[in-house]
């Protein structure tokens, strides 16, 4: 709960915020999610945290260039954003574990 249900919940706590503060919270917990799932990938072996590490960690870049203004997503980029994040780590949770199964390398 505290490694992905904290920063989720900040996340969405932070829809509300307003810049800089939605952008800082977003990118933060992207990158909490992301190195919590690197390091369950190397400990435990879960197939999805091999994928789905990387992809948080990758979707701080939008976020950060979303948040100031050095790529504008047009007024509803933080909704597409939060679409991107929550369907993209979902569905490489679900697809990549349909696929490789639920443990990969040391488990």
């Amino acid at each position: 709960m505290l490694f992905w249900g904290l920063p989720i919940a900040a996340m969405l706590a932070a829809i509300v915020a307003v810049h800089p503060l939605k952008t800082i919270v977003w990118a933060t917990a992207l990158v909490w999610m992301g190195a919590a799932c690197l390091v369950n990938a190397r400990r435990c072996g879960r197939t999805h945290c091999y994928f789905t590490g990387p992809f948080f960690l990758l979707m701080t870049i939008p976020v950060l260039l979303h948040g100031y203004h050095v790529f504008w997503l047009g007024t509803d980029g933080w909704k597409w954003l939060g679409i991107a994040v929550g369907v993209g780590g979902g569905g490489l949770w679900c697809l990549t574990e349909k696929l490789w199964g639920r443990f990969l390398g040391n488990a």
